[in-house]
């Protein structure tokens, strides 16, 4: 009789191995085996319940359909579930598909409560993060209060990755944004962002069920899940998940059966319209080690980035840490900060804690000498941007006149001599295009840019006290 089950199981393994991709196949159909076959009925034994519930929601209509091509219109389907609990007695527990006529031909999914605790109470899924007992709204979310919306300072850096987060954040799920992509290099507020994402659904709509979790976490939860053989437990769980935000997602390279489990989870999720965001340190063409299935998942949505802030964002970023934490320091120490760091905003908010402890410690006040000398220390192998704003400043302050001057049409000799020398540093030391240092420059067009760049260059070979004048600025410029 067994023998007869394992082949009628076969030949339906056949058929549905034919109508669904392999993957699907070998994770749902492979781990079941042929119990029993009795009467026109069929018993199979399942790993979890959630594997029974899975079945009776995703394949009812081929089961059906392989059923009645192996035993006929009066063929039907058992399932042998297997309790994977200590708190009760080993071994499976089988349920019965109802046996009415309808049901008994499969005309529609069955989904059976069952009973799995001697207590009377149904099994809970267990939860990854080790919180025995906890329901589904009362899942630690893992967000950073203080990464909010309100201390994400918007700038041209990143305004569209803002735009949408705020608007996933308004309505998750129910956006084209779906899965929302954010990359950037290191630094530069992608974590940040996601958990302000967070902090506003769960503000927006309590009832929601949201999840910050990295992709190192993620992948150390899952190997436990295969090391306790609980694996469709840990699925189930985060397919609950209304809003899940996993971080650094670039982590799963190279994980095959991470990105297989993952695979599940995010399709289940995007199915239900449930809100997936991603983040990332490249975009999903130029990521490596992701199986081409998920890539083009990540790509349904959309990819936002982040990029290096400009001065006037770095100036604002810095601005409002201080104001937060009560604090007040020279605008020319926040100005010199934002101009000598530029590469990303941890950094930046690294070297004004720095400059704080090094006031605090030492009982000094905070001025630029000693912003200058902690800056020294703390971005020695550091690039710093030299843009058309530091270049202007640097000589202005040269000359010691108002840097609103250069952009004015005034043509006293000493404002066009430092007007002509921006122009020439800013061709010499930025990409700038030629109209862009003009507009930059009191608003001259490309001709009087190159016509300043070769006035300065004629002085320069004639004029031995205005080169001097060149060197000591490009060397101010560069430092």
């Amino acid at each position: 009789m067994e023998k007869n089950a394992v082949e009628v199981w076969e030949n339906c393994l056949k058929v549905i191995k034919d109508n669904i991709n392999y993957q699907s196949f070998k994770t749902w159909f492979l781990p079941i085996n042929a119990v029993k076959l009795k009467d026109h009925v069929l018993t199979i034994q399942v790993p979890s319940q959630f594997f029974y519930e899975w079945l009776e929601e995703h394949y009812i209509s081929l089961l059906k359909k392989t059923i009645r091509k192996e035993l006929g219109a009066e063929g039907r389907l058992e399932y042998s579930i297997i309790v994977d609990n200590s708190d009760i007695e080993p071994g499976p527990i089988t349920i019965k598909v109802p046996t009415g006529e309808k049901k008994a031909t499969f005309n529609q999914p069955v989904s059976m409560p069952i009973d799995l605790n001697r207590g009377g109470t149904s099994k809970e899924i267990p939860n990854p993060f080790i919180i025995p007992g906890l329901k589904k709204i009362k899942i630690n979310s893992q967000l950073i209060e203080s990464y909010s919306f309100d201390n994400f300072i918007e700038g041209d850096c990143n305004r569209l990755a803002r735009s949408a987060g705020f608007a996933v954040a308004s309505n998750p799920g129910k956006t084209a944004f779906n899965p929302l992509f954010i990359y950037s290099s290191t630094g530069l507020g992608k974590t940040h962002l996601s958990h302000a994402i967070g902090l506003l659904v769960k503000n927006n709509f309590p009832e929601k069920t949201v999840l910050y979790v990295t992709t190192d976490q993620f992948t150390n939860q899952f190997i436990d899940s295969v090391r306790n053989n609980n694996q469709n437990d840990f699925i189930h769980f985060y397919q609950m998940i209304d809003v899940l935000i996993l971080d650094d997602i670039h982590n799963l390279a190279g994980k095959e059966k991470t990105q297989d489990v993952f695979f599940h989870i995010f399709n289940h999720l995007h199915q239900k319209s449930n809100q997936i965001i991603l983040t990332s340190d490249k975009p999903p063409v130029e990521m490596k080690g992701i199986e081409p299935r998920l890539l083009s998942r990540f790509k349904w949505g959309l990819s936002a980035d982040l990029q290096i802030p400009d001065l006037e964002t770095r100036i604002a970023i810095l601005h409002k840490k201080l104001y937060n934490d009560g604090i007040q320091i020279p605008a020319e120490v926040i100005e010199y900060l934002a101009y000598n760091i530029n590469t990303n905003i941890r950094e930046l908010e690294g070297a004004l804690i720095s400059l704080l402890a090094q006031s605090s410690l030492n009982k000094k006040t905070i001025t630029l000498d000693l912003a200058k000398q902690m800056i020294d220390k703390f971005v020695k192998n550091t690039s710093r941007e030299i843009s058309i704003d530091y270049i202007q400043k640097v000589v202005c302050e040269f000359f010691n006149i108002p840097v609103d001057t250069i952009n004015s049409k005034t043509r006293k000799r000493e404002i066009v001599q430092a007007r002509q020398l921006s122009m020439y540093f800013s061709k010499k030391h930025t990409k700038s295009s030629l109209a862009s240092i003009g507009l930059h420059c009191g608003n001259k067009d490309h001709a009087t840019v190159l016509h300043a760049c070769r006035t300065v260059n004629n002085l320069v070979e004639t004029d031995k006290q205005f080169r001097q004048f060149v060197e000591e600025l490009d060397k101010r410029i560069k430092i």
